[in-house]
């Protein structure tokens, strides 16, 4: 079976890249490695993601599934106030993302290992933002994910996920419908969409 990168331990040797990139007007560096997710350009989903999210002014905010953490740096960045939470359950990906905080000069950012809301206790936030990995399976990964937002958001706070439109798109807007009572598309471009649910 070949290896993933939602594996926890990544088994292929690790080969380090750095992408430079501007997002949101602003230039960051990334260390990446080979065994992470997109670890040879910002992929097109994250890309959206990072550049129609939208941020509370303050309070926490949770990047799941970080990988080397372009979007929960991105929004630190942008919001120094902003407690920023990211995790992942591959430790290569954790590692990286803790180099790039440090790299990118961002305060007020922990990164956990762990699987979907394993590492965050009882902790709630005003957004979690995520680029789910679809191909870990919907009904496994993916609605596990956005069921347990709804115990880890504060009461307006938002559930923020970019997904392929003709790859599980349709299937992921019902589950955020059903569980957060509304779904809305924040973005569109390259093929994907951003989707919004909002708590309470």
């Amino acid at each position: 079976m070949s290896e993933h990168y939602f594996s926890k331990t990544p088994s292929s040797p690790e080969r380090p890249g750095l992408l430079m990139c501007r997002l949101r007007g602003h230039d960051f560096e990334f260390v990446t490695s080979s065994g992470v997710f997109s670890h040879r350009r910002i992929d097109r989903g994250t890309r959206l993601l990072v550049e129609s999210m939208v941020l509370p002014e303050e309070g926490g905010l949770l990047d799941l599934g970080c990988g080397y953490g372009p979007v929960g740096i991105v929004a630190a960045k942008l919001r120094p106030g902003l407690r920023v939470l990211m995790t992942d359950v591959n430790e290569r990906a954790v590692d990286l993302a803790r180099a790039n905080a440090r790299r990118n000069g961002v305060a007020d950012v922990e990164v956990r290992v762990g699987d979907l809301y394993e590492p965050v206790g009882d902790e709630v936030f005003g957004a979690i933002v995520s680029n789910p990995p679809i191909s870990a399976g919907l009904h496994r990964v993916v609605e596990p994910l956005v069921v347990g937002a709804v115990g880890h958001l504060a009461d307006g706070g938002t559930l923020q996920l970019v997904v392929q439109s003709r790859k599980g798109g349709r299937a992921l807007a019902s589950l955020v419908e059903r569980h957060l009572g509304g779904c809305e598309v924040v973005a569109r471009g390259g093929g994907y969409r951003v989707l919004m649910g909002r708590m309470g």
